[in-house]
């Protein structure tokens, strides 16, 4: 039952928000509503490894409300629902025209979200799969930048090309279900030959892809990012890129695990080249929000890689790295955040000096940093190790070009700190302050999750072993 609130509570309390007539009142129940999800994900940690709900849906199409939470569920449950709270009290201070629309939107996404990472059933995983970008559409186009509809538009034909070729995969194979089932079981079961894997394969991939990003997919995302108001940032970089992941574990590797021997090398390859062209762009960038675009399409774009490395030791660092990959964007988004809205810009060559008028930020803003580059003690280190040491056991060549992005990650990481931290004081960031009480509180606290899970990282690798486990199995 804990399954079904998680995905109920932000959808009920989103419509709620709607008719809020008071700003405030719609950002405090907006708050509000988000811890009470994150105690909810808190409890199921210690929910059963099974389907924890399944009730009649489309019984004459074979389809079923079937949900399950696994280890993997399980932690991108817990990231989707700590993040919202984090990301509501950093943008605490920020003014929005129509914020009870705002937030009930940012509450349905969230929605959506959990019912993605939730589904147990095909038809079931498409319904939320485009329920959770709904919302998001309207949130980039009512409250984004300038260019705000040119990158929607943009963002919605990647988007729905890539969601109509995964519709075309999954009515193929349920029309190759023994049962006529869209059951993810049902699907586990079907034996396709392998041009018929080589075919489907592509289908779905290139749907997933298109939603992580990476290279050649990705094209979308910068421009996405910069415009969307940077709390729906925070969503598409924390979270919503993590269905592209999630569904690639789940859904592609398990069903058509001969086209997966078959085209992992070539996927690597493009990961790998994703990686090291991304973090070339973000050394030459100045706006702040791009910078971290970029960084962001070169961290998933090693996921991706360790992903297909097929071997346990990558897998884990692949579960490990989805939520601490989460939970450090989100910080740089809120640092992001802040400098624009103190500052008025984005530029860093405009910035300078910015410890000397607020150095709580600047302090957690080098932690941020150190995390971005992996750092030991921090949360990344750990998963990147992971996925470097399963990208070695595949390919030696491939990992050590991989490996480039290390050292591009500390220069332009570095750069970005240098720029907007130290030097003189510049006209710009002359008039700053210290920032507010709300945003040390959402920083502090994931400032804490990274050294934490730096230090002792045992409990999310013990999380989802099973899902690592069932995935090494199904191979």
């Amino acid at each position: 039952m804990i399954a079904l609130l998680l995905i109920l509570t932000p959808f009920a309390t989103g419509l709620l928000s709607f008719v809020m007539t008071k700003g405030n009142f719609a950002k405090n129940f907006s708050l509000l509503a988000s811890i009470a999800i994150a105690v909810l994900a808190i409890l199921a940690l210690n929910e059963p490894v099974a389907p924890t709900f399944d009730v009649a849906w489309l019984n004459n199409l074979g389809s079923r409300f079937t949900l399950k939470m696994d280890g993997m569920s399980k932690m991108l449950c817990l990231l989707t629902a700590v993040s919202f709270p984090l990301i509501f009290t950093a943008v605490y201070k920020n003014e929005y025209k129509n914020p009870a629309s705002f937030f009930g939107l940012m509450l349905l996404t969230q929605a959506g979200l959990m019912g993605v990472f939730l589904a147990a059933d095909a038809l079931l995983f498409y319904f939320f799969w485009e329920f959770a970008l709904i919302p998001v559409y309207f949130l980039c186009s009512i409250w984004g930048g300038e260019k705000r509809i040119q990158v929607t538009f943009k963002f919605f034909i990647y988007t729905f090309l890539g969601s109509l070729l995964m519709l075309a995969g999954i009515l193929y194979l349920y029309f190759h279900t023994a049962n006529h089932s869209f059951a993810i079981q049902s699907f586990y079961q079907i034996s396709l030959s392998g041009k018929e894997q080589a075919f489907i394969f592509w289908l779905f991939f290139i749907a997933f892809a298109i939603k992580m990003p990476i290279f050649p997919f990705h094209t979308w995302q910068p421009d996405a990012y910069e415009q969307s108001p940077t709390a729906t940032t925070m969503v598409l970089s924390g979270i919503m890129v993590k269905m592209g992941l999630f569904a690639v574990l789940r859904w592609l590797l398990p069903i058509f695990p001969l086209a997966t021997v078959q085209f992992s090398n070539i996927i690597i390859l493009f990961s790998v080249i994703g990686m090291i062209y991304a973090s070339l762009i973000a050394i030459r960038q100045d706006d702040i929000k791009r910078l971290i675009a970029y960084s962001s399409i070169a961290h998933i774009g090693l996921m991706s890689a360790a992903i297909f490395s097929g071997n346990k030791t990558g897998l884990e660092g692949v579960m490990i790295q989805m939520f601490n990959h989460g939970i450090n964007v989100i910080g740089l988004w809120i640092i992001a955040d802040l400098i624009e809205q103190q500052l008025g810009t984005r530029k860093m060559s405009e910035m300078g000096g910015l410890a000397q008028k607020a150095p709580t930020m600047a302090v957690l803003f080098v932690l941020m940093a150190f995390a971005n580059v992996a750092l030991p003690l921090t949360n990344a280190f750990v998963g990147e190790f992971l996925m470097f040491s399963g990208l070695f056991r595949v390919n030696l060549v491939i990992a050590a070009v991989a490996g480039l992005s290390i050292i591009l990650a500390a220069v332009y990481t570095l750069n970005m700190v240098q720029k907007v931290l130290y030097g003189e004081v510049s006209t710009t960031v002359s008039n700053a302050v210290e920032i507010s009480f709300n945003a040390k509180l959402a920083l502090i606290l994931i400032a804490f999750a990274i050294i934490a899970l730096g230090v002792f990282p045992q409990p999310m690798i013990d999380l989802t072993k099973d899902s690592v486990v069932g995935l090494i199995i199904k191979k």
